[in-house]
């Protein structure tokens, strides 16, 4: 008998998070390449959506679109997409009640972060509101509840009664990740310094990476920062002793062009201490950049020995010693740790997870 895997690509015609979508891309893939005999990968996606993924099977072009779909779902209402086998890489999924024993019908989904519980002002009230309501709603229908670390799965059953359902199941780079030919003028064109550490963080906690910057005599180019924020973290900057024209405040890249910064930075200075995958860490590591990141229980677990994983003020000493004396060191650490990560090895353990439940 054959075996299909129906995986949610909700955001095919609407992306609300690049970094999940890449992520269920590159994972959907991941399925494709790694599928055991006789098994194939479907996909579920909303009205007006297309799937250029080679080797999918079959598509499930449900007749609403994502928002209508997030809305529906968010209340248990999920007509038109059938049983079997569901993979949501995200907390997108039909989650309803389902006969996993005799009718062999499976739902897993994955949630990436948790700042709905532990950040939600760095998030939309709806946004906050939607999280919650799914782990609530996974909690009660899910047959797996897939996280990216051990720490996350320590941490998210204090959110939602999961038992013995949660599964961990790291992230990887995206797939090709790799600075492009036309690197130096894709940096001209964001106006970067010749030298720069690339700073990540919410506000909240990038002081100590602007001040660590300062430490160094270096400057710093913060990613992802939210629209507006400029002026505030400039101002964050210069109280931290690091002068505003040495602070790059830049919002989100696209792929290509964070291969290219994060390839030339002396250093990558990872300040968050959420229970999130921390997406640009990992792909500092595929670029070999050393990394200086604030003690968590996530970095401890994906970073572990490919960086300096410390205490908030003890972030510029290493900093200082990460582009200084131990940068070659340092570089090699990074790109050993980055290959032990990757979407085939991601997509074996979730073809494991399915045939064990």
């Amino acid at each position: 008998m054959s075996v299909r895997l129906r995986v949610v690509l909700d955001q095919i015609t609407t992306v609300v998070d690049a970094d999940q979508a890449r992520a269920a891309r590159d994972l959907t893939a991941g399925l494709l390449a790694t599928a055991p005999s006789g098994c194939s990968v479907d996909a579920i996606i909303p009205a007006g959506g297309d799937v250029d993924i080679p080797g999918i099977d079959s598509v499930r072009r449900l007749g609403l679109g994502r928002r209508e779909i997030a809305a529906s779902w968010q209340v248990g209402i999920a007509p038109g997409v059938g049983g079997g086998l569901i993979h949501a890489p995200s907390l997108m999924a039909p989650l309803v009640r389902h006969d996993r024993v005799h009718d062999h019908d499976q739902v897993s989904v994955t949630v990436w972060d948790l700042r709905a519980w532990e950040a939600p002002q760095s998030m939309s009230k709806t946004n906050v509101a939607w999280q919650r309501g799914m782990l609530r709603r996974a909690a009660r229908h899910a047959d797996a509840v897939v996280v990216p670390t051990h720490a996350m799965a320590e941490r998210i059953g204090e959110y939602a009664k999961l038992g013995d359902r949660v599964r961990v199941v790291a992230g990887a780079p995206p797939e090709g990740f790799a600075p492009p030919t036309d690197s130096g003028r894709r940096r001209a064109a964001l106006s970067l310094p010749e030298r720069y550490v690339v700073l990540a963080g919410t506000p909240a906690d990038l002081e100590h990476g602007f001040r660590a910057a300062a430490a160094a005599d270096i400057d710093a180019v913060v990613l992802d920062a939210a629209e507006g924020s400029e002026p505030v973290l400039a101002d964050l900057a210069a109280a931290a002793g690091l002068p505003e024209r040495r602070a790059h405040i830049r919002g989100a890249l696209d792929t290509s062009d964070r291969a290219a910064v994060l390839m030339a930075s002396s250093a990558f200075v990872a300040t968050s201490a959420l229970a999130a995958w921390p997406w640009r860490a990992m792909e500092a590591m595929a670029m070999r950049t050393p990394i200086v990141a604030v003690d968590s229980g996530v970095h401890r677990d994906v970073i572990a020995e490919g960086g300096a994983v410390v205490e908030p003020d003890e972030i510029s000493d290493a900093l200082v010693d990460a582009v200084g004396a131990g940068e070659k060191r340092a570089r090699v650490l990074a790109g050993d740790r980055a290959k032990a990560f990757s979407w085939a090895s991601a997509a074996e353990r979730i073809w494991l997870l399915h045939a064990d439940l």
